[in-house]
């Protein structure tokens, strides 16, 4: 049985976990520079800190694509749309 944390509803978290999932997905381009990369991703998924998001930079540079984040399809669309407003290339795809 899970621990219940103050101001958590375990319902809601049960019900996320069981949601489909989707992985967004940051592409390389040859545009922008790798600080404005990091930059965006910090922006756009909160939960990243630095060391995850420069991780995510150069997996993206070195290979030309890089996963970000796995989520419920409502999020990751909210993610993806964020990090294309940036001028990065971003989808998503079912896991």
């Amino acid at each position: 049985m899970p621990i219940q944390q103050p101001g958590i509803d375990v319902e809601i978290i049960e019900r996320l976990r069981m949601m489909p999932q989707f992985r967004v997905l940051l592409h390389n381009d040859d545009f922008h520079d790798m600080d404005h990369v990091v930059r965006a991703l910090l922006h756009t998924v909160m939960s990243l800190n630095m060391d995850e998001a420069v991780r995510i930079m150069l997996e993206a540079h070195t290979t030309g694509v890089a996963l970000v984040t796995t989520c419920p399809r409502e999020t990751a669309e909210f993610y993806s749309e964020g990090l294309r407003r940036f001028g990065l290339i971003s989808t998503i795809e079912p896991v």
